[in-house]
């Protein structure tokens, strides 16, 4: 049998198991005495930019790029005897300049824009696109499918599931699976992986957490034990002090971690320290943020400041597609969605205001300090009713030219990976 013809044929035999556990499940569901809920929502978004004179995009994009995209998410949530079964169903729609213009770009190009949501490393292939094509594509996917047992210690998951962890306001170290990135604006769920989850509370109130993430190998298509991650992290507190402790195996590479949150005075302090033993060399992630709640005017603020080291990125501005490519730790990370900054030193910071009770304004900046490049947010949060928000953000890019947020490099003189003033404009409706 051909390669590709296996690959398919494995792929529909996992999506044909992954259905008919599911049917399992669900009727399970539906015939036992289980407490069943069913919510869901909609969402439409508007996604535009700028593109400069000089970005490799503009030949494909002209001088502006706009996108609406469309997503409906259906939750089935069954608990009996301590057990639950969750099932989170995606149909998302797509149409506009980015889902044409990425198509055509070359493979080794952008580290940070992805087109479609893909279940290539995953165990099962729960992502079935049905459309792509022109400017317009279709795909449904779950992307939550697991049971799992609560007792009164002790917490178990199986299936595709979601956990984060570590003390990262923005960048966030020690979150091994599926992390966000910084500039994400619509935070509200994270994307699911296969794993097993366990998790133990002691009588002192501290916890023990495990995961192992199955994935396989792009090349191959098998589960390797290289492609996963099994990871265990302790959870405790010291007086009034809490603390974590990680160990674990994450693609290969051993990673070490502890973690702290402390109150000082008003505010709270949280921390995390990393190091990762990689193929060619070892090298430490450090963040560290402080948060602080106050009224001004008669409003409420919060706001939070955090500083970000990564030992992997580059220094400098070296950005250049030849400098990358002598880093293929930190290349590697990047395309795995595990790390989404190029240099080292990165400060960020935002406050949100409350303007009224329905309302919520929010600035937040990031910025590389390696070569004075920062991406300027100003995200907005209105209520119109109990199921219908309003989120938009307005995105702002500082730099120049070579730099992280003013556009990278490509190789070609005079052209670089950049974008321009942004939109972010979402409509959500929650049933």
């Amino acid at each position: 049998m051909r390669p590709d013809r296996a690959w398919r044929s494995g792929v529909a035999f996992r999506r044909a198991l992954a259905i008919t556990g599911f049917g399992v499940l669900f009727a399970w569901a539906s015939q036992a005495a289980a407490d069943i809920e069913f919510n869901g929502h909609g969402k439409l978004r508007l996604i535009a930019a700028e593109v400069p004179a000089n970005s490799v995009l503009r030949p494909l994009a002209g001088s502006d790029s706009l996108d609406a995209e469309g997503d409906l998410r259906l939750n089935l949530t069954a608990r009996r005897d301590g057990f639950t079964f969750d099932v989170n169903y995606q149909l998302i729609g797509l149409e506009g300049d980015r889902v044409e213009y990425t198509r055509q770009l070359p493979a080794n190009t952008p580290l940070f824009v992805g087109r479609l949501p893909a279940d290539e490393r995953r165990a099962l292939d729960l992502t079935h696109v049905v459309h792509d094509e022109g400017d317009d594509a279709w795909l449904q996917r779950l992307d939550r499918l697991w049971l799992g047992y609560t007792g009164e210690k002790t917490v178990i998951r199986i299936g595709r599931q979601a956990i984060s962890w570590g003390n990262g306001l923005f960048y966030a170290p020690m979150d091994l699976v599926n992390p966000f990135d910084p500039s994400t604006v619509d935070t509200e769920y994270k994307p699911g992986d296969d794993m097993a989850y366990l998790q133990y509370l002691r009588d002192n109130g501290d916890d023990l957490q495990a995961a192992v993430v199955v994935r396989r190998d792009l090349v191959s298509g098998d589960v390797e034990a290289d492609a996963g991650t099994l990871a265990v992290k302790y959870h405790g507190f010291i007086g009034e002090s809490e603390y974590e402790l990680l160990l674990a195996r994450h693609y290969a590479d051993a990673v070490l971690g502890v973690g702290a949150v402390r109150s000082l005075g008003g505010a709270v302090w949280r921390g995390d320290i990393v190091w990762t033993d990689a193929d060619r060399d070892d090298y430490f992630q450090l963040v560290s943020n402080l948060s602080y709640s106050w009224v001004l005017g008669g409003k409420n603020m919060n706001g939070s400041l955090e500083y970000f080291f990564s030992g992997i990125g580059q220094s400098g501005d070296r950005y250049a597609p030849g400098n990358l490519a002598g880093n293929p730790e930190l290349v590697k990370r990047l395309r795995r969605g595990d790390l989404y900054t190029l240099g080292r030193h990165y400060l960020a910071g935002n406050v949100s205001i409350e303007m009224s009770p329905l309302w919520t304004l929010s600035p937040t900046l990031l910025a590389n300090l390696g070569d004075r490049s920062a991406l300027l947010q100003l995200v907005t949060q209105y209520s119109l009713s109990d199921e219908m928000l309003l989120l938009a953000s307005l995105n702002l890019p500082l730099g120049p030219d070579g730099s992280e947020f003013g556009g990278t490099e490509t190789g070609v003189e005079g052209v670089f990976f950049s974008t321009g003033v942004g939109l972010f404009a979402q409509f959500a409706w929650y049933f």
